[in-house]
């Protein structure tokens, strides 16, 4: 494994707190795909777990509640042939949905009046579009 995996600043996912299964994955492989286990799927309890900030922890749990059994979430790779290159992936995998889910949440969108002049010019340049489509045609309209 290429060392701890980050969530985000400072907090990485805990080694000790992975939970690896491996099976025979499907697709290609000829014979080799018979006798290997590279499919990879990486648990994390998410409900037990130390290394996240409570508030972040908190955030998870809230918006990963569809994903969640008991507590853990759970995450599968089988892109790769490898048993090696689906560990990583799914490792990434985890540390970029954890990250994603233990953000902040945005910051509320203050709603601004639109400018007199981008609205005029907007009105002006529906005018002229008018003009132009109405010129095409071989009466006159007016």
């Amino acid at each position: 494994m290429s060392g701890p995996y980050i969530i985000r600043g400072s907090v990485s996912l805990p080694e000790a707190e992975l939970m690896w299964r491996f099976s025979r994955s499907s697709g290609p492989g000829g014979q080799h795909v018979n006798t290997s286990d590279t499919r990879v799927e990486l648990r994390f309890d998410l409900a037990k777990t130390e290394a996240l900030p409570e508030v972040w922890k908190a955030r998870a749990l809230e918006r990963l509640a569809g994903r969640l059994v008991d507590g853990v979430v759970s995450v599968q790779a089988a892109e790769h042939r490898s048993q090696w290159r689906n560990r990583e992936t799914a490792a990434v995998r985890l540390a970029s949905l954890l990250a994603e889910a233990s953000a902040p949440p945005p910051k509320p969108r203050r709603a601004t009046k639109i400018p007199r002049g981008i609205n005029e010019r907007r009105l002006r340049e529906k005018k002229q579009r008018s003009q132009t489509k109405g010129g095409r045609s071989g009466r006159d309209w007016h």
